[in-house]
């Protein structure tokens, strides 16, 4: 029959030889980015039967994904003459084939780079134990991923096709149509019925901007992780206004599995998953540099605890570090030199900057009373030493 299938070619190989080891993205369900590549695996092989029936029962599962209709599209018009790209049906609108062009390899793309097993997020140094998820979206892959935290160590769970802001990332100011990099945390949930279709089935909002975006005078508010229309399976790679979108079905998983102003969301322009050893290495020596930030603290030595803390440091307060000093050690002094200690630490490496986000909460006794603080510290390389160049605290 004389098949051309040159834009399909340059996916096919990989696409086929992942199609065996790759597990689909949630138990119990069939997933369509697993249905696409087993298409492609057939069209490579010039079992075009195969792939139409496939195809067919792509667009029967998921009768609304514009992306799967297109490839069977395709599929009916290779029986009849040569094709040699996706959407090569006539009188279509340029902008909207090229939208689903570029879902489709970024879904191919996003299977055939699936991280190593044995890889972590480098971004994940230290849950909480309490922490029981963690959400890493990778803007160039465009992809989710879900991180279990199982007693200490991460465990890769499942992961979604994701869409991102039209401009791409690094939002710096409301309307920018970009999405943040950062860490922030799901700070509430909204139900499907609550908003309007355009959401999907439902949402979850992200604590953007958070301390270190204000610090850098970066703006906006809005950013959830949501749905799509009812009338649409899913959107393309860059299309929102600066959300993660994700599909319903996928949202629906997601939504179940996070908990309000616990789980983290990681948003990377291209996330690094590296050995765990890596990660282990890295989380000991972050715990370290907390760890003598406390016990300088405790001492109530100001030379000793300047010395954590970079030149350039900066608070929501605008205090300078003299004035932040002053203020931490006038707290310590009036508890009559109590002792204190560190729980629920959580570590990350911020995407995008050489940082490390340390959070816990600090309790202090002293006389038989106790106190707690919550803290959250970003540390930043100064002259070749991690020093903190943000700090800020809150009522645990």
């Amino acid at each position: 029959m004389g098949l051309r299938t040159r834009f399909l070619g340059c996916c096919l190989a990989a696409a086929s030889a992942l199609l065996p080891v790759a597990p689909a993205a949630g138990a119990g369900r069939t997933d369509p980015d697993q249905m696409l590549i087993a298409v492609y695996k057939d069209l490579g092989n010039r079992h075009l039967r195969d792939a139409l029936a496939k195809a067919d029962a792509l667009v029967n599962a998921y009768p609304n994904f514009q992306l799967g209709h297109l490839v069977r599209g395709d599929l009916l018009m290779m029986q009849t003459r040569p094709v040699d790209r996706i959407g090569a049906v006539e009188g279509a609108a340029p902008e909207a084939l090229a939208d689903l062009r570029q879902e489709a390899m970024a879904r191919i793309r996003a299977l055939t780079e699936r991280p190593d097993p044995s890889r972590v997020p480098r971004a994940v140094l230290q849950l909480r134990s309490d922490q029981k998820r963690v959400l890493v979206v990778d803007a160039h892959r465009s992809r989710l991923y879900v991180y279990e935290n199982r007693q200490g160590e991460l465990r890769f769970l499942q992961d979604f096709y994701i869409s991102q802001g039209k401009l791409g990332i690094n939002k710096q100011r409301e309307g920018d149509q970009k999405t943040p990099l950062g860490v922030y945390y799901i700070t509430s949930r909204l139900a499907g019925y609550r908003l309007p279709d355009f959401y999907g089935v439902g949402a979850l909002p992200l604590s953007y901007p958070n301390e270190w975006d204000k610090l850098q005078g970066r703006e906006g508010s809005g950013i959830w992780l949501h749905g799509t229309p009812s009338r649409n399976y899913s959107r393309p790679p860059l299309s929102s206004d600066g959300c993660v979108v994700l599909t319903n079905p996928d949202l629906r998983q997601v939504y179940a599995g996070v908990e309000v102003n616990k789980t983290p969301v990681v948003i990377a322009r291209d996330a690094e998953f590296v050995p765990r050893q890596q990660v282990d290495a890295e989380r000991v020596q972050a715990q370290a540099m907390v760890e003598n930030w406390r016990s300088a603290l405790q001492l109530q030595d100001l030379d000793q605890l300047r010395r954590h803390y970079a030149s350039r440091f900066r608070s929501e307060q605008a205090d300078t570090l003299d004035d932040w000093l002053a203020r931490q050690q006038k707290g310590i002094q009036q508890m009559n030199k109590p002792a204190l200690a560190l729980r629920e630490l959580s570590l990350f490496r911020y995407p995008g900057e050489e940082l490390i986000v340390a959070t816990f909460t600090m309790d202090a006794v002293s006389g038989g009373k106790r106190s707690s603080i919550r803290k959250r510290q970003y540390w930043g390389r100064e002259a070749g030493h991690w020093k903190i160049v943000s700090e800020s605290g809150w009522t645990a």
